[in-house]
């Protein structure tokens, strides 16, 4: 199970470097939400819509490590990013938590928390 959803944070990380909505949209569950290192709040819809506006330039995750409950789990680990939004470059360095669960279809990723590590 541990390998699943390994395999899967990493497929969902590829997704968003790629900015492969169709894989997104399969990974996310339908009541997905984000919450954005400022608070912000992103449904499904807008989550994938972002990439009109958004892309990567690079996207790594370390120190990944997941606990499991039953039908969910947490993934948590650090993210280094660069990215464009509107034209403005940014790099970031954020603490990640993705909760996933089990659904008939499979898992699927349920939510996303990011909170800012500052000068890591």
């Amino acid at each position: 199970m541990l390998s699943d959803i390994l395999r899967l944070q990493s497929a969902f990380d590829e997704a968003e470097l790629r900015a492969d909505t169709e894989a997104l949209n399969a990974l996310l569950a339908d009541d997905f939400r984000s919450i954005g290192e400022q608070g912000y709040v992103l449904d499904k819809a807008q989550w994938v819509g972002k990439f009109a506006e958004f892309g990567y330039t690079s996207l790594e995750s370390s120190e990944v490590e997941a606990s499991f409950y039953g039908h969910a789990a947490i993934v948590r680990c650090v993210q280094r990013s660069r990215s464009a939004w509107r034209g403005q470059e940014m790099a970031l360095t954020v603490r990640v938590s993705q909760t996933w669960v089990e659904l008939p279809e499979g898992w699927r990723l349920a939510g996303i928390q990011f909170s800012s590590l500052g000068g890591a």
